[in-house]
């Protein structure tokens, strides 16, 4: 996946302004207790760091 596939479908399920601050603030345990924005710099594909928001989010497999 693509980094803009992967914002994209953030700013979908999240709305342009939550994507970033969700993505900046929420620490997600399945990523190393690390936020989106951390995991993506710290070289996690955005395939796991999507499936990991979708978890944490709740989404239905569809959306994955």
């Amino acid at each position: 996946m693509w980094r803009t596939e992967f914002w994209a479908r953030m700013e979908r399920h999240l709305g342009e302004a939550y994507a970033d601050s969700f993505a900046r603030d929420y620490v997600i345990e399945a990523l190393g207790g690390r936020t989106v924005h951390k995991a993506l710099a710290d070289g996690y594909d955005a395939v796991v760091v999507w499936r990991a928001v979708c978890d944490v989010l709740d989404l239905p497999d569809r959306e994955r």
